[in-house]
Protein backbone atom coordinates (compact mmCIF):
# COMPACT_ATOMS: atom_id res chain seq x y z
CA UNK A 1 0.00 0.00 0.00
CA UNK A 2 1.51 3.36 -1.46
CA UNK A 3 -0.78 5.47 1.18
CA UNK A 4 -2.94 5.20 3.45
CA UNK A 5 -6.13 4.64 2.28
CA UNK A 6 -7.25 7.88 4.38
CA UNK A 7 -4.95 10.13 2.42
CA UNK A 8 -5.47 8.28 -0.61
CA UNK A 9 -9.27 8.35 -1.11
CA UNK A 10 -10.97 10.66 1.47
CA UNK A 11 -8.51 13.75 1.09
CA UNK A 12 -6.80 13.96 -2.34
CA UNK A 13 -9.18 16.20 -3.58
CA UNK A 14 -8.51 19.05 -0.17
CA UNK A 15 -4.99 18.07 -0.56
CA UNK A 16 -4.78 19.04 -4.60
CA UNK A 17 -2.01 21.76 -5.16
CA UNK A 18 -0.43 21.25 -1.95
CA UNK A 19 3.34 19.98 -1.72
CA UNK A 20 1.51 16.73 0.23
CA UNK A 21 -0.08 15.45 -3.32
CA UNK A 22 3.49 17.40 -4.82
CA UNK A 23 5.39 15.17 -3.04
CA UNK A 24 3.78 11.92 -2.58
CA UNK A 25 4.86 11.45 0.64
CA UNK A 26 2.55 11.70 3.80
CA UNK A 27 4.36 14.38 5.95
CA UNK A 28 6.65 15.78 2.99
CA UNK A 29 10.53 15.02 2.36
CA UNK A 30 12.08 16.94 5.02
CA UNK A 31 13.36 15.96 8.86
CA UNK A 32 10.87 18.24 10.47
CA UNK A 33 7.58 18.18 8.70
CA UNK A 34 6.46 21.34 7.86
CA UNK A 35 2.58 22.94 8.38
CA UNK A 36 2.62 23.09 4.44
CA UNK A 37 3.16 19.23 4.20
CA UNK A 38 0.73 18.28 7.14
CA UNK A 39 -3.36 17.60 6.03
CA UNK A 40 -4.39 18.89 8.90
CA UNK A 41 -8.30 19.15 7.86
CA UNK A 42 -8.07 15.40 6.81
CA UNK A 43 -6.64 14.80 10.64
CA UNK A 44 -9.44 16.77 12.44
CA UNK A 45 -12.01 15.27 10.38
CA UNK A 46 -11.04 11.94 11.68
CA UNK A 47 -9.72 12.42 15.00
CA UNK A 48 -12.86 15.04 15.37
CA UNK A 49 -15.18 13.04 14.92
CA UNK A 50 -18.85 12.80 16.65
CA UNK A 51 -17.61 10.44 19.97
CA UNK A 52 -19.20 10.95 23.62
CA UNK A 53 -15.39 9.66 24.84
CA UNK A 54 -12.25 9.85 23.63
CA UNK A 55 -8.70 8.15 24.58
CA UNK A 56 -5.74 8.06 23.27
CA UNK A 57 -3.46 5.51 23.60
CA UNK A 58 0.84 6.02 23.92
CA UNK A 59 2.34 3.40 22.26
CA UNK A 60 6.21 3.69 22.18
CA UNK A 61 7.90 0.44 23.38
CA UNK A 62 7.03 -2.10 20.78
CA UNK A 63 4.23 -4.73 23.26
CA UNK A 64 1.89 -6.63 21.60
CA UNK A 65 -0.04 -6.79 25.41
CA UNK A 66 -0.73 -2.60 23.96
CA UNK A 67 -2.84 -3.74 21.08
CA UNK A 68 -4.82 -6.48 23.74
CA UNK A 69 -5.68 -2.70 25.60
CA UNK A 70 -6.62 -1.16 22.76
CA UNK A 71 -9.41 -4.39 22.41
CA UNK A 72 -9.75 -3.73 26.31
CA UNK A 73 -10.55 -0.40 26.09
CA UNK A 74 -13.10 -1.00 23.61
CA UNK A 75 -14.93 -4.15 25.10
CA UNK A 76 -15.28 -2.35 28.20
CA UNK A 77 -16.63 0.73 26.86
CA UNK A 78 -19.12 -0.95 24.80
CA UNK A 79 -20.45 -4.25 26.70
CA UNK A 80 -19.65 -2.85 30.49
CA UNK A 81 -20.60 1.07 29.88
CA UNK A 82 -22.65 0.98 27.01
CA UNK A 83 -21.38 3.12 24.81
CA UNK A 84 -22.56 2.55 20.71
CA UNK A 85 -20.08 1.78 18.41
CA UNK A 86 -20.27 5.04 16.54
CA UNK A 87 -20.37 6.94 20.27
CA UNK A 88 -16.29 5.83 20.84
CA UNK A 89 -13.06 7.49 19.32
CA UNK A 90 -9.93 5.58 20.19
CA UNK A 91 -6.52 6.39 18.84
CA UNK A 92 -3.18 4.73 18.87
CA UNK A 93 -0.51 7.27 19.37
CA UNK A 94 2.62 5.00 17.38
CA UNK A 95 5.73 6.37 17.81
CA UNK A 96 9.03 5.16 18.79
CA UNK A 97 9.86 0.80 18.04
CA UNK A 98 5.78 0.89 17.79
CA UNK A 99 6.59 2.61 14.72
CA UNK A 100 6.73 -0.58 13.54
CA UNK A 101 3.30 -1.60 13.92
CA UNK A 102 2.34 0.50 10.89
CA UNK A 103 5.10 -0.64 8.55
CA UNK A 104 4.25 -2.64 5.74
CA UNK A 105 5.02 -6.40 5.18
CA UNK A 106 7.91 -5.24 2.71
CA UNK A 107 9.34 -2.76 5.04
CA UNK A 108 9.61 -5.58 7.45
CA UNK A 109 11.47 -7.46 5.10
CA UNK A 110 13.50 -4.95 3.31
CA UNK A 111 14.77 -3.47 6.22
CA UNK A 112 14.66 -6.45 8.75
CA UNK A 113 12.81 -4.29 11.00
CA UNK A 114 12.28 -7.20 13.81
CA UNK A 115 15.88 -7.72 13.54
CA UNK A 116 16.52 -3.95 14.11
CA UNK A 117 14.02 -3.39 16.66
CA UNK A 118 14.53 -6.65 18.15
CA UNK A 119 10.95 -7.71 18.02
CA UNK A 120 11.56 -11.54 18.48
CA UNK A 121 8.73 -14.51 18.07
CA UNK A 122 8.29 -17.94 20.38
CA UNK A 123 11.35 -19.52 19.12
CA UNK A 124 13.28 -16.77 19.89
CA UNK A 125 13.95 -15.65 16.41
CA UNK A 126 13.08 -12.00 14.69
CA UNK A 127 9.87 -11.98 13.44
CA UNK A 128 10.21 -10.86 9.40
CA UNK A 129 6.63 -9.85 8.66
CA UNK A 130 4.09 -7.55 10.00
CA UNK A 131 1.90 -10.11 11.68
CA UNK A 132 0.32 -7.87 14.18
CA UNK A 133 -1.90 -6.21 10.82
CA UNK A 134 -3.81 -9.12 9.67
CA UNK A 135 -7.02 -10.17 11.13
CA UNK A 136 -7.15 -13.39 12.88
CA UNK A 137 -11.23 -13.41 12.82
CA UNK A 138 -14.04 -12.39 10.58
CA UNK A 139 -16.34 -8.90 11.23
CA UNK A 140 -19.17 -10.39 13.14
CA UNK A 141 -20.75 -7.83 15.60
CA UNK A 142 -22.90 -11.14 16.05
CA UNK A 143 -20.49 -13.03 18.11
CA UNK A 144 -20.31 -13.15 21.40
CA UNK A 145 -17.77 -11.02 23.08
CA UNK A 146 -16.23 -13.78 25.07
CA UNK A 147 -15.93 -15.98 22.04
CA UNK A 148 -11.59 -16.17 21.79
CA UNK A 149 -11.91 -16.47 18.04
CA UNK A 150 -14.17 -13.71 17.67
CA UNK A 151 -13.57 -10.10 16.10
CA UNK A 152 -13.98 -8.82 19.74
CA UNK A 153 -10.79 -11.13 21.33
CA UNK A 154 -9.36 -10.11 17.94
CA UNK A 155 -6.20 -8.02 18.85
CA UNK A 156 -4.85 -7.21 14.87
CA UNK A 157 -4.07 -3.84 13.87
CA UNK A 158 -6.71 -4.69 11.09
CA UNK A 159 -9.77 -5.53 13.20
CA UNK A 160 -8.95 -3.00 15.52
CA UNK A 161 -9.23 -0.21 12.57
CA UNK A 162 -12.54 -2.18 11.21
CA UNK A 163 -13.61 -1.11 14.81
CA UNK A 164 -13.20 2.48 15.19
CA UNK A 165 -10.04 2.97 16.29
CA UNK A 166 -7.42 5.41 14.32
CA UNK A 167 -3.70 4.41 13.93
CA UNK A 168 -1.45 6.95 14.01
CA UNK A 169 2.04 7.32 12.79
CA UNK A 170 4.44 9.47 13.63
CA UNK A 171 6.99 11.54 11.02
CA UNK A 172 9.87 12.40 13.53
CA UNK A 173 10.55 9.18 14.43
CA UNK A 174 10.47 7.58 10.93
CA UNK A 175 12.66 10.02 10.15
CA UNK A 176 15.29 9.57 13.12
CA UNK A 177 14.85 5.62 12.44
CA UNK A 178 15.91 5.90 9.16
CA UNK A 179 18.52 7.26 9.95
CA UNK A 180 19.61 4.72 12.81
CA UNK A 181 18.84 2.37 9.38
CA UNK A 182 21.19 3.58 7.28
CA UNK A 183 23.70 3.78 10.13
CA UNK A 184 24.07 0.48 11.62
CA UNK A 185 23.48 -1.49 8.07
CA UNK A 186 19.88 -2.22 8.38
CA UNK A 187 19.85 0.18 5.13
CA UNK A 188 20.76 -1.71 0.95
CA UNK A 189 24.26 -0.34 0.17
CA UNK A 190 24.07 3.18 -0.99
CA UNK A 191 20.91 4.33 0.13
CA UNK A 192 19.98 7.26 1.96
CA UNK A 193 18.61 8.25 4.84
CA UNK A 194 15.86 10.26 3.04
CA UNK A 195 15.42 7.47 0.50
CA UNK A 196 14.88 5.23 3.42
CA UNK A 197 12.39 7.37 5.11
CA UNK A 198 10.59 8.35 2.05
CA UNK A 199 10.08 4.18 1.33
CA UNK A 200 8.99 3.83 4.88
CA UNK A 201 6.17 6.78 4.82
CA UNK A 202 4.89 5.26 1.56
CA UNK A 203 4.54 1.88 2.73
CA UNK A 204 2.58 2.27 5.95
CA UNK A 205 -0.72 -0.64 6.57
CA UNK A 206 -3.69 1.03 5.09
CA UNK A 207 -5.53 3.71 6.77
CA UNK A 208 -2.42 5.14 9.29
CA UNK A 209 -2.23 8.41 9.76
CA UNK A 210 1.03 10.53 9.63
CA UNK A 211 1.59 13.30 11.88
CA UNK A 212 4.03 15.36 12.08
CA UNK A 213 5.44 14.44 15.56
CA UNK A 214 3.80 12.00 18.16
CA UNK A 215 4.57 13.89 21.29
CA UNK A 216 2.79 17.22 19.78
CA UNK A 217 -0.04 15.68 18.52
CA UNK A 218 -0.95 14.04 21.91
CA UNK A 219 -0.95 17.46 23.27
CA UNK A 220 -2.85 18.31 20.10
CA UNK A 221 -5.46 15.62 20.93
CA UNK A 222 -5.70 16.29 24.72
CA UNK A 223 -6.17 19.94 24.17
CA UNK A 224 -8.18 20.84 21.46
CA UNK A 225 -10.37 17.65 20.89
CA UNK A 226 -10.83 16.58 24.87
CA UNK A 227 -9.16 12.93 24.38
CA UNK A 228 -8.33 11.33 27.50
CA UNK A 229 -4.72 9.95 28.04
CA UNK A 230 -3.36 6.61 28.25
CA UNK A 231 0.02 5.12 28.31
CA UNK A 232 0.12 1.14 29.39
CA UNK A 233 3.77 0.59 30.79
CA UNK A 234 4.73 -3.28 31.07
Amino acid sequence: MNRSVFLRTSTAVAVMGTSVQAAGIPGGTQLVEQRTDFDEDAFRRVVGRPARIRQVVESVSFNPGTLNNVKNTLNGLHFGFGYPDDAIAVALANHGPSMAYVFHDAMWQKYRIGEFFKVTGAAGTPVASNVYYPAKSSYDPSVSPDDEHGMYQDTSLQMLQRRGVIVLACHTATEEQARKLVATGFAPTGATPADVADDLLTHLIPGAIVVPSMVATIAVLQATYGYTYLNVTF
